[in-house]
């Protein structure tokens, strides 16, 4: 397991921001009038789009370049089609999830893993997420003369080295996109992803950093999250993790091109990282089926822990190293699984008519209570109370129990999290 040191830039200056240097190490680049244009543009999107509303979030989008993390990304498509610099629906890289998912979403996770094919259609086990399109940078492959890479079946690469200027902007562009951008592609399979700019904002803004707070990221990526983090708190405040080495190791590069350098590890997200805790907050990039015991052991008390979980965004208040509880985000989002733990669980839909399927709000139920209630069973607890949604969800940690509820902890409806059979004590029915 290896990271680079974080060193500490300036303490925060009267105004509670850190006092940020020009960053004088930060590569040549030749794109940067342009991209500081394109920058400003994906801001005025997001915060048209109700984000950013936090002035250190706004200044980090504005000022972080995110081109230098994606120096080559994939777009969906044959060699020789126009393309776009965001992937047709249904193949989102970190975006797709394995059961039942939302049309027309395009949340993608950073460095998260293998990617879902999104169906989509009812009564599939494994329906997906149609129109979370994506569009990346990261693995190396031969360039041919439409930019196709060798290996790549059916993507096709865009690169800032490409001799063709019309690409090369197509590049330029993509990667200020509010689009996820497919970044890693390994034997026609789409490895990760950056973020959905507009997502990242507001998971951002949801885990409520605090000056001087110490930040643990699962899941890598490009390390772009990892810098709008460092940029907003410091570089010796933020660790970013991945199990893949070959993710760390371009993560670290994109990250000291930009001028940033905060701890990057290898190693297991599900263990977390001890050598730079206690954090004040951790943030997940990738979706877990129940919270790993050790994020909780790395915190300290009321710190929070944002994490993908049954399509949903799960913010968690730490007590204590055994015990937490929090609140869904009422915003969906589909991520890939923490890498090395395992596929979710199908999420059946036999004998469900088509209309409830085609609801965000009952989807996410049968996310949630997969592997442990049929789908009818769920079917009509969601239409009697009342068609809930994802905010009225919660997860309750307390030792070696995990479960997810609907309203209250100890109400009356409220499902064991992990993978299905796993049998734990449990506090009602």
């Amino acid at each position: 397991m290896g990271s680079t040191g974080g060193s500490t830039r300036s303490a925060p200056d009267a105004a509670g921001r850190v006092a940020r240097p020009e960053r004088t190490r930060r590569e040549a680049d030749g794109y940067a009038q342009e991209a500081a244009a394109l920058r400003t543009g994906l801001v005025r999107e997001i915060v048209a789009g109700g984000g950013l509303t936090d002035p250190a979030w706004r200044t980090a989008f504005e000022e972080v370049p995110r081109h230098l993390f994606v120096p080559y990304y994939y777009e969906t498509g044959a060699p020789g089609e126009a393309g776009t610099a965001v992937a047709a629906a249904g193949t989102a890289a970190g975006a797709a999830s394995t059961a039942a998912g939302a049309p027309g979403t395009a949340a993608a996770s950073t460095g998260a893993g293998a990617a879902g094919i999104a169906a989509g259609a009812p009564g599939t086990a494994a329906a997906g997420a149609p129109g979370g399109g994506a569009a990346g940078a990261g693995e190396a492959g031969e360039a041919g003369e439409a930019g196709a890479v060798r290996g790549t079946v059916g993507y096709t690469r865009l690169w800032r080295d490409d001799p063709h200027p019309l690409r090369r902007a197509r590049w330029l562009a993509g990667a200020y996109a509010d689009a996820p951008l497919a970044t890693r592609v390994r034997d026609g399979e789409l490895i990760t992803s950056s973020s959905q700019p507009s997502l990242m904002a507001r998971m951002l803004h949801a885990l409520q950093v605090r000056d001087g707070d110490r930040v643990l990221e699962i899941g890598a990526g490009t390390g772009y999250n990892a810098a709008l983090l460092a940029h907003r708190l410091g570089d010796a405040h933020v660790t970013t993790l991945d199990l893949d080495p070959e993710i760390t190791e371009a993560a670290r590069n994109h990250l000291a091109a930009a001028g940033f350098r905060p701890a990057v590890v290898t190693g297991d997200g599900a263990r977390g990282c001890p050598l730079h805790a206690p954090y004040d907050r951790i943030i997940a990039t990738c979706a877990v089926a129940s919270i790993p015991s050790a994020w909780l052991g790395q915190c300290r008390p009321d710190a929070l822990i944002l994490t993908p979980l049954a399509t949903g965004l799960i913010a968690l208040r730490v007590a204590d190293a055994r015990h937490a509880e929090g609140r869904f985000l009422a915003i969906p989002a589909y991520f890939v699984p923490l890498r090395g733990s395992g596929p979710p669980p199908q999420v059946p839909t036999h004998g469900l008519p088509s209309r409830p399927l085609l609801d965000d709000s009952f989807r996410f139920l049968l996310n949630v209570a997969a592997g442990h209630m049929e789908p009818v069973e769920a079917l009509a607890l969601w239409e009697h109370e009342g068609r809930p949604g994802r905010e009225r969800y919660g997860v309750t940690v307390r030792g070696d129990r995990q479960w997810a509820w609907l309203d209250d902890p100890e109400g009356a409806y409220g499902w064991p999290l992990g993978p299905p059979g796993r049998l734990q004590p449990f506090p009602y029915r």
